[in-house]
C-alpha cells in the first residue's frame, strides 16, 4: 500500500527518518550545490557599482552583470531536466559543477566588460545545468515519504538561506576584498563540491533513451529567454522601450508554438497529461507567487530601509541576516508541518501565512518601521519556506522517476522565473514614484492582495480529486 504524503495525515505515524550516512553525505553534496546557485544571485548586487566603475560599465550597462547570468538560468532550465533524464543526471550535474567554477574563475579575472559578461553567462549556463539534475539526484535518491520531506525542507531552507546570504556577504567581501572576492568565493564553492559529488553522486537516467524533442526544446528555451530578457530589462527601463515589448511579443509567441508542438510531438519535452495534473499545475503556481512576491518585499524593504529611513546598507543587511536565521528555523519544522498536515494543506496555509504578514508591513512609517520591518519579513519568510518545501513536494509526488528530471526541472524553472519575475512586475512601482514611501506602501499591499489571491485559487485547485481525475 502506498502512503500519499501529500495531503494525508500522518501524525500517528514515527518521526521523520533520517537517511543513511551515504545519503546524508548525497544530501549535503547537493544542497551545498543548490546553495552556492542561490548565492550567485544575490552576492553580487551590493557590488555592482564598484564593479561598474573598474571595468568601465556604465549604469545603463550594469543590469547587464545579472541578466547575463539570468538569461542562461532561466532559460535552459527546463532542456537540461530533460537532457539529465535521457542522458544521465550524474553527468551533467558534474558538467554544470565544472562549467560554473571554469566561468566564476573568468568572471573573478575579468581584465573588461566583455569577458566579464561573457563569465557571468557562463555561470548561468552552469548553474541550469546543477539545479534541475540536482533536484531530481535528490527525488529519486530519497523515496516519497518522510525522507524525501527532510531532505527538501533542508533543501528549500539552504536556498532561501543562500539568497541572504548572499546580500550580507557580497556588501562585507566588497568592502574588504573588493567586488572579485565574491566571484572567486563561488569558484572556491565549485571546487569543494566538485570532488565528494564525483565520488558520491549515483548516475540515473530514463530506461531506453526516447529521442529529445528538439522543436519543442528550442520553442521553450527561445521563450524562456526572451521572457526573461523583456523582464530583467523593464526592471531598469519600464515596459515602455521597444525591446522589452518585443521581447515579451516574442517569448509568449514561442511559448504558445512551444505548446502546439508538444500536443503533438510522440516523445514531447514536457508532456502536456504532467502539466493537466493538479498537483504540477497548481503546485507550481504557488511556487511562482511565493518566489516572485517574497523578492518584490525583499527588493522594496531594501530601498525603504535605506533611503527612506537612512539605514547603512551594513544595518539593512542585519535586517536580512536576522530573516535568514529565521528562514533556516522554518525550514528545519517545515516537514514537520508536512508530515501533520500534508503539503497541498501546507502549501495553501503558508501563502496565507505569507500573505497576511506582508499586509502587516503596510504598518511602517516614513520616519519609523525598522523593527516593524524585521518583524514582518522574518514571519513572512516562516512561511515562505514552507510554501517553497511544501510545493516542491507537491509538483513531485507520485511522478515515476524516469519523469523526475522533467518535474524537478518544471519546479526550478518556476524558481528562476519567479526570482525574475517578481522585481519588474511590482518593484518598478515604488522606483518610478515620486513619493518612494508612497511607492513602497503601494507594492507591499498589491504583492500582499496577490499572494492572498493566489492562496485560494491554490485552495481550489488542489481539492482531492475524484477516482476518474488525474491527481
Amino acid at each position: 500500500m502506498t502512503i500519499d504524503t501529500s495531503d494525508t495525515d500522518t501524525s500517528e505515524t514515527s518521526a521523520p527518518a533520517r537517511p543513511h550516512r551515504r545519503a546524508g553525505l548525497i544530501l549535503f553534496v547537493l544542497c551545498a550545490a543548490q546553495f552556492m546557485v542561490a548565492l550567485d544571485f544575490s552576492v553580487l548586487n551590493v557590488a555592482l557599482p564598484a564593479l561598474g566603475e573598474d571595468l568601465g560599465l556604465g549604469r545603463s550597462a550594469l543590469q547587464w552583470a545579472v541578466t547575463a547570468f539570468a538569461l542562461p538560468s532561466g532559460g535552459f532550465l527546463l532542456l537540461f531536466g530533460r537532457v539529465a533524464d535521457l542522458y544521465g543526471r550524474r553527468r551533467l550535474f558534474l558538467t554544470g559543477l565544472v562549467l560554473f567554477g571554469a566561468a566564476s574563475l573568468l568572471a573573478t579575472f575579468a581584465w573588461d566588460p566583455a569577458s566579464f559578461l561573457a563569465g557571468r553567462a557562463l555561470q548561468g549556463l552552469g548553474a541550469a545545468a546543477i539545479v534541475p539534475t540536482g533536484m531530481s539526484l535528490l527525488t529519486t535518491t530519497f523515496p516519497e515519504g518522510p525522507l524525501r520531506d527532510r531532505a527538501l525542507g533542508i533543501s528549500g531552507t539552504l536556498l532561501s538561506l543562500g539568497f541572504t546570504v548572499g546580500m550580507v556577504l557580497g556588501g562585507v567581501m566588497t568592502d574588504t576584498l573588493g567586488w572579485r572576492s565574491t566571484m572567486g568565493l563561488l569558484a572556491v564553492c565549485a571546487l569543494v563540491v566538485l570532488p565528494p559529488a564525483t565520488v558520491l553522486l549515483p548516475e540515473s537516467r530514463t530506461p531506453g533513451r526516447p529521442r529529445l524533442d528538439v522543436p519543442g526544446a528550442v520553442t521553450v528555451t527561445g521563450g524562456l529567454l526572451a521572457l526573461i530578457y523583456a523582464l530583467s530589462t523593464a526592471a531598469e527601463h519600464g515596459f515602455g522601450g521597444t525591446d522589452v515589448r518585443v521581447a515579451l511579443a516574442a517569448g509568449v509567441a514561442l511559448l504558445v508554438a512551444f505548446a502546439v508542438v508538444e500536443s503533438r510531438h510522440d516523445t514531447p519535452l514536457v508532456s502536456l497529461s504532467m502539466l493537466r495534473r493538479r498537483t504540477v499545475a497548481f503546485g507550481n503556481l504557488g511556487g511562482l507567487v511565493t518566489f516572485s512576491m517574497m523578492s518584490a518585499v525583499i527588493f522594496v524593504l531594501t530601498l525603504y530601509l535605506q533611503e527612506t529611513l537612512g539605514l547603512s546598507a551594513f544595518a539593512t543587511g542585519l535586517v536580512f541576516g536576522v530573516q535568514g536565521g529565521v528562514s533556516a528555523a522554518a525550514g528545519a519544522l517545515a516537514p514537520r508541518v508536512i508530515g501533520r498536515f500534508g503539503a497541498r494543506r501546507t502549501l495553501v496555509g503558508s501563502l496565507v501565512g505569507q500573505g497576511l504578514c506582508v499586509a502587516l508591513l503596510l504598518g511602517i512609517g516614513p520616519t519609523s518601521g525598522a523593527l516593524l520591518a524585521v518583524v514582518g519579513v522574518s514571519l513572512a519568510s516562516v512561511f515562505h519556506l514552507g510554501a517553497i518545501v511544501s510545493y516542491g513536494l507537491t509538483v513531485t509526488s507520485g511522478v515515476p522517476d524516469e519523469e523526475q528530471g522533467l518535474a524537478t526541472g518544471l519546479v526550478t524553472t518556476t524558481q528562476q522565473v519567479a526570482l525574475t519575475i517578481g522585481i519588474p512586475l511590482l518593484g518598478v512601482l515604488a522606483t518610478t514614484r515620486g513619493d518612494l514611501f508612497g511607492g513602497v506602501r503601494t507594492v507591499l499591499a498589491i504583492d500582499a492582495a496577490i499572494v492572498l489571491t493566489a492562496a485560494a485559487v491554490v485552495a481550489v485547485g488542489l481539492r482531492r480529486p475524484s477516482r476518474n481525475h488525474p491527481a
